[in-house]
């Protein structure tokens, strides 16, 4: 299996609506700007494609990966569309780059895109929600935010959870986005603010929860030969991993905890496990990404990471699902600090501000959720980071992280049926 190899990105500005952009523009913008950024690239060196977005129902068009390959100039080289809920982005950067590991490409477009304004938020959350089981639990009243709501509460009974450690997460998200030109929900906001915005499904707030966007993002991967040609940093896929569960979560059995190397089976014996508090599809998509990466403790061994926090619940079970801490402490991981950034004013008592920053962007919360574009953006923010290009790119160096060797993005869909992790490793 040949290595690879991260060699640049571009991502639109995520917007609540870009009426001017159809998906092609938006890709194509996205496209230039990761090409302007490798100054000896040629279009012509492009082997294929992966094309990722969520739902055909909001474009109203079948297809639409086609479309922006012929749009992009790319036809007839092979191409692929993704689509996998949530997690569609962080499928489309491992699709990528299985495409070139295997050898059958040398360089490899992985490009996501989503145009959510065309609907009513309503009818989005709808769309959204296609994607639980339709004969189960959408006529139950599927939408996600309920979801996320139920799982929370439950996390809150076995853990005790607080919504004031959820609302820290909404905090830090949105003020990290303040100093992050492409994001769409920037703010300067308080705990107070987050509890006091509209409740939608408790104890879900309007703070809680991402936002639907407009916007698209493009990765270009490519083998150890041609990234050593092209980028004076390219940054290294160390490893993958994806993990699946049960569509409805009754069907989800119980058993031990699958453990990472820094962790012990007597931490967990009186844990039901997942229950519905916690993503058995997150941990074994981290057990697969940190075996190959030869990741033994990530709280110790990664940089920083930007994962799927649709929810500010999301974030908290994340930290667990992860390894960053044990299930269960993910309410204190927040509220010690570990995941904030050093030089961001939080206005928040964080005695271990800084350790492992998480969601340095911004995050869904904040930069947005264009549902095919967001692992993508996920990868280029981090890509940035390890390159230390993070001031070119968005004009201040605020949310730069200090010599970065080792970051880690992660895309969730559903209540946890399908979870990405990727390792990035500076070079």
């Amino acid at each position: 299996m040949k290595k690879v190899y991260l060699i640049s990105g571009g991502i639109t500005k995520f917007a609540k609506a870009n009426p001017k952009k159809d998906f092609r523009a938006m890709v194509r913008e996205a496209y230039d700007y990761a090409l302007a950024d490798l100054p000896s690239f040629n279009p012509t060196m492009i082997d294929g494609s992966v094309i990722s977005y969520f739902s055909d129902h909001f474009l109203r068009q079948l297809k639409a990966g086609a479309m922006v390959q012929d749009y992009l100039g790319l036809c007839p080289k092979p191409s692929k569309r993704i689509e996998g809920g949530g997690a569609t982005g962080g499928l489309c950067i491992q699709a990528a780059y299985e495409e070139v590991a295997s050898g059958r490409m040398k360089v490899c477009l992985a490009a996501g895109f989503e145009t959510m304004s065309r609907v009513n938020t309503w009818k989005g959350n709808e769309f959204i929600a296609l994607a639980s089981d339709t004969n189960f639990d959408y006529p139950l009243g599927g939408f996600y935010t309920g979801y996320y709501a139920m799982m929370v509460v439950r996390h809150m009974h076995e853990f005790g959870t607080t919504p004031e450690q959820m609302a820290m997460v909404s905090v830090k998200n949105h003020k990290n986005a303040l100093h992050n030109p492409f994001a769409q929900h920037p703010a300067d906001i308080t705990i107070n603010d987050v509890r006091n915005s509209e409740m939608v499904s408790w104890p879900l707030t309007r703070l809680d929860c991402c936002t639907m966007s407009d916007g698209a993002a493009v990765a270009i991967l490519a083998d150890e030969e041609t990234a050593a040609k092209l980028c004076d940093k390219p940054v290294l896929v160390k490893g993958i991993g994806t993990g699946t569960d049960c569509m409805r979560m009754a069907d989800r059995p119980h058993g031990a905890v699958p453990l990472l190397p820094h962790e012990n089976a007597a931490d967990y014996q009186n844990l039901k496990y997942p229950g519905v508090h916690s993503f058995r599809a997150g941990r074994t998509a981290a057990k697969q990404a940190y075996e190959q990466a030869g990741i033994t403790n990530p709280l110790e061994e990664l940089d920083l990471i930007e994962l799927h926090d649709a929810y500010t619940s999301s974030e908290i079970q994340t930290y667990e699902d992860l390894g960053l801490c044990k299930y269960g402490k993910g309410g204190e991981f927040v509220e010690k600090g570990y995941s904030f950034l050093e030089n961001v004013e939080y206005n928040l008592d964080l005695p271990e501000k800084g350790k492992l920053p998480v969601n340095p962007s911004g995050g869904l919360l904040a930069s947005g959720h264009p549902v095919g574009a967001t692992g993508l953006m996920q990868g280029v923010f981090a890509f940035w980071q390890l390159q230390e290009t993070l001031t070119k790119h968005f004009g201040n160096d605020k949310l730069q992280i200090n010599n970065p060797k080792n970051a880690l993005i992660h895309s969730h869909a559903g209540t946890g049926t399908y979870v990405t992790v990727t390792i990035l490793e500076a070079t």
